[in-house]
């Protein structure tokens, strides 16, 4: 069974960065198209971006294209997620999900619903 835990949430203030990283445990993470959501109180879980398993292909959501950067380390079963030139409307909590390919563009994995295996989610807060 796979296991996720997010980590490197924190406050920091508009124009900041941070990075947060997913660790994996249970399984090897070659094999999992991998993806990070936030959510804030209210509104639906969103996909941020998202990384393909064997095309290396990636998507972003409208509102970070250009600031954040997905990757992964398989060797270390490590996620991350880069977050540059940070927003008070990039607050939220992060989540990273996995789970095997199950529809062939990336750009229509990147649905909270294709996601069995869950992190417990890390707050990020941009705020001055």
């Amino acid at each position: 069974q796979l296991q996720l835990a997010e980590s490197g949430g924190g406050l920091v203030q508009p124009g900041g960065s941070l990075r947060l990283s997913c660790a994996a445990s249970g399984g090897p993470l070659d094999y999992y198209v991998i993806a990070w959501f936030r959510q804030t109180p209210g509104l639906e879980r969103e996909g941020v971006s998202c990384l393909s398993a064997t095309t290396g292909s990636t998507t972003y959501a409208d509102s970070v294209k250009g600031r954040f950067t997905i990757s992964r380390d398989n060797a270390k079963n490590l996620v991350y997620l880069q977050m540059d030139n940070l927003k008070p409307d990039d607050t939220g909590v992060y989540y990273c999900a996995a789970d095997y390919e199950r529809v062939p563009e990336i750009q229509d994995m990147c649905i909270k619903i294709w996601y069995e295996y869950w992190g417990q989610g890390t707050q990020v807060t941009v705020s001055s």
